[in-house]
């Protein structure tokens, strides 16, 4: 039985073998407002404790039969009391006696002969005492309750939360495979109608614009299913050291046709022997986004410049371009999901989902992109920031 279930009446119990001293203790709490029962026996008062609870026992040492150290064991012993303080009393003064009350489970000692102000303010203090440690004891209790409620609580909110991370990625998977198969026939037919222009068309442009569009469909339907499978796996992608020329190397091999259409040169990179902490396939993903995004702000028959640099234990890898600036009010929001429909470049048309994705991307190793503007000359610089390999060893 608990604390807060405990059923405990508000009197005190006395047992002493001498009416003398039953008497005397009776009248000295009756005096406080505190109600006693008397007993001469451990037998008798044992079974009354069993059956009416009191809030504290005054237990004489030297009696027959049962003696105030056997009588205090019992009461120990049994669940419902054990919890309830006991006060020895006693003629006798020696530290061995007083030791083995407390041994016995006695929380205070009150020697023979009596005095009112000792016996009021021992009794008083146990009984506060015991009142503070009940509340706290209701106190915990409540919140082991509140706390295991909680816990069943997150529990099936975890749970939840799995099915729908596993319903999000099912889900993902058949709007991907169920939007690229019309997709596929739309952009098919548009292949064939491409091939059936006269010469005269595909010299108006009518077939780059086809491919232009053709792409960025693409591109973005690509980017978005990445975006969703990030927020879906979170941590779940592996990291380790990459060689960042590698990296540097294929992102630059993929975007160097979207660079070329823009008549915008990327020029190789001296190789370096620099490793960061990220997944290589993702960080090409990201390097590429970024390069493609500073292709767009360059101006037509102008170079990226790219380098390499290490900062304290960071690397970087920095994108410059000479041509377009960025509105002031854009830049906060350069990276956000939701600026892709607006344009921010000053000559018009927006950026998809490439610097987003760029961005989230490098979150999940540790690091930052970043972007500002350059005077001279005018232009813009594109900043990755990755954790050093060598130094997190």
């Amino acid at each position: 039985m608990t604390a807060h279930s405990l059923q405990v009446a508000d009197y005190i119990m006395i047992v002493d073998d001498n009416p003398a001293n039953l008497k005397l203790l009776e009248d000295m709490l009756l005096q406080e407002g505190r109600e006693a029962h008397c007993f001469l026996s451990g037998g008798m008062a044992l079974a009354a404790a069993i059956k009416n609870h009191p809030r504290l026992f005054l237990l004489d040492i030297n009696m027959p039969e049962m003696n105030g150290y056997d009588l205090c064991e019992r009461l120990k012993s049994i669940r419902e009391l054990s919890e309830i303080p006991v006060i020895f009393l006693s003629a006798l003064n020696g530290i061995e006696d007083k030791i083995k009350a407390f041994r016995c489970g006695a929380v205070d000692y009150l020697s023979k002969p009596f005095q009112f102000e000792e016996v009021h303010a021992r009794v008083e203090t146990h009984l506060k005492l015991h009142d503070l440690q009940r509340a706290l004891q209701r106190q915990n209790e409540h919140l082991e309750t509140a706390v295991a409620a909680r816990t069943v609580e997150l529990s099936r909110a975890i749970e939840q939360l799995q099915v729908l991370d596993r319903s999000k990625s099912e889900f993902l998977r058949l709007i991907s495979h169920e939007f690229r198969t019309p997709l596929n026939g739309l952009l098919g037919a548009g292949d064939i109608l491409m091939e059936e222009l006269s010469a005269a068309a595909t010299a108006d442009g009518v077939r780059g614009l086809y491919e232009r569009s053709r792409q960025r469909i693409l591109s973005i339907l690509d980017d978005a299913l990445l975006l969703a499978e990030i927020d879906v796996s979170g941590n779940g992608f592996k990291t380790g050291p990459v060689l960042l020329s590698l990296v540097r190397d294929r992102a630059i091999e993929s975007a160097v046709e979207f660079a070329k259409d823009r008549c915008v040169t990327i020029p190789p990179v001296a190789p370096d022997r620099s490793f960061v902490i990220a997944d290589q396939d993702l960080l090409v993903r990201a390097l590429r986004a970024i390069l493609e995004t500073a292709v767009k702000f360059a101006r037509r028959g102008s170079s990226l410049q790219l380098s390499l640099d290490l900062v304290c234990d960071t690397r970087r890898v920095i994108v410059e371009t000479h041509g377009l600036q960025i509105a002031g009010s854009a830049l906060a929001k350069f990276f956000e999901i939701f600026a892709i429909a607006e344009p921010i470049t000053a000559g018009g048309g927006d950026l998809g989902l490439a610097a987003p994705l760029a961005y989230r991307i490098v979150s999940l190793f540790g690091g930052s992109v970043s972007i500002a503007n350059r005077d001279h000359p005018p232009g813009t610089r594109l900043t990755i920031s990755l954790r050093d390999a060598t130094s997190q060893g």
